[in-house]
């Protein structure tokens, strides 16, 4: 049984694990004739490298993605896609003292637990290594949304480093690209800055919430019951490694409000269309888009590899204390955001081809 492939009609497979020669995407379902080049993935996969600064794990990769299959004379061919980056700063010697020790809040346990061998070189499949392949399908996606509905703008950012959370007041989407944190607040930026750099040179590390946005969206992507929209994007949320939770719109902080208080009121606008008088749906109401932002968050646990020892056991059951070497990200979350906004965009092309091909262009008018 394969459970590597995610999408009904844009289906991405991803392959490859950490320490491997290369790992990479196979991307079915893309339409024919999307402009495509390695050049277009590229961007993002640079957004997603390691190494960029002291934030994040020092291992040094190009993340320099092939196209094999696909594409031709610079557009796809609606034939698979295949996409491969290879693997070129592996140090698999960090890793010869877990060979049979099980890392506390990684999925070391459970992979022995279900299969009896697992590849202890940097977790193998459950590596954020594996990440890089999203990115890259990620990239064909933007690209045939961009061909399909021109407006369709996918943004990520930080709202919160463990307990440290932004100024909505101060929020600037221009600082986002200006900072390592991908966060939208200058000062927030300033302070995570010394914060993060005490706990990476204490060798500990923290969790993260990122929140992404999804503008332009048409109406009417997603379906009931088992098909809704809301439910693709938190399941490709929660697909990402140390993700532990998913909210659209208010999400949680919705069980606080009064029916009064949490109703999106509708209006006619003076163009004719429907427009809201707020979101708490997060641009999504019985699975299907309304056409305003699609919001949610992702929260990130923080990461498990550290140099603080902890108590663990072996294979044999013996009880041993464990350090995790190599090199690491004291912060996931940070490399967290170009992830989600690549998850986003695959599920948002699939549910546009999805409704495409159920509806077409047709749909209930108003006014």
């Amino acid at each position: 049984m394969s459970l590597n492939s995610f999408g009904h009609l844009f289906r991405m497979t991803t392959w490859g694990e950490s320490h491997g020669p290369a790992l990479g995407a196979v991307v079915d379902g893309c339409p024919p004739g999307v402009a495509l080049d390695e050049t277009m993935l590229q961007h993002w996969l640079d957004r997603r490298k390691p190494g960029q600064s002291k934030f994040t794990t020092q291992r040094r990769e190009a993340d320099a993605v092939r196209i094999l299959s696909g594409v031709f004379e610079g557009v796809t061919t609606g034939t698979p896609i295949s996409l491969m980056i290879e693997n070129t700063d592996q140090r698999s010697r960090d890793y010869g003292e877990i060979a049979r020790s099980f890392r506390p809040g990684h999925a070391d346990i459970t992979y022995w637990q279900k299969y009896g061998v697992r590849d202890y070189r940097g977790g193998g499949r459950s590596s954020a290594r594996e990440t890089a392949a999203r990115v890259a399908a990620g990239g064909v996606a933007r690209e045939v949304l961009k061909a399909l509905v021109p407006g369709l703008k996918i943004t990520g950012y930080m709202v919160q480093m463990g307990d440290r959370h932004i100024d909505r007041a101060r929020f600037d989407l221009a600082e986002i690209e200006r900072n390592p944190f991908w966060v939208p607040d200058a000062t927030a930026a300033e302070d995570w800055s010394d914060y993060l750099d005490g706990l990476r040179k204490d060798g500990n590390s923290v969790g993260a919430v990122i929140e992404l946005v999804a503008s332009g969206v048409p109406a009417g992507l997603g379906a009931p019951i088992y098909g809704k929209l809301d439910s693709d994007l938190a399941s490709a949320m929660m697909s990402i490694n140390a993700v532990k939770g998913v909210e659209i719109g208010e999400g949680m902080a919705a069980a606080s409000l009064t029916g009064v208080a949490n109703a999106d009121e509708i209006f006619m606008g003076n163009d004719g269309k429907p427009v809201f008088s707020s979101n708490h749906a997060g641009g999504i109401l019985g699975g299907i888009s309304s056409g305003q932002d699609v919001v949610l968050r992702f929260a990130v646990k923080p990461t498990s590899s550290i140099l603080t020892p902890r108590k663990t056991i072996d294979v044999d059951g013996v009880e041993r204390e464990i350090v995790t070497k190599g090199r690491h990200d004291p912060c996931v979350g940070i490399r967290a955001v170009p992830v989600g906004e690549a998850m986003m965009a695959l599920v948002l092309a699939d549910h546009l081809l999805l409704h495409r091909g159920q509806v077409g262009t047709g749909g209930g008018r108003i006014g």
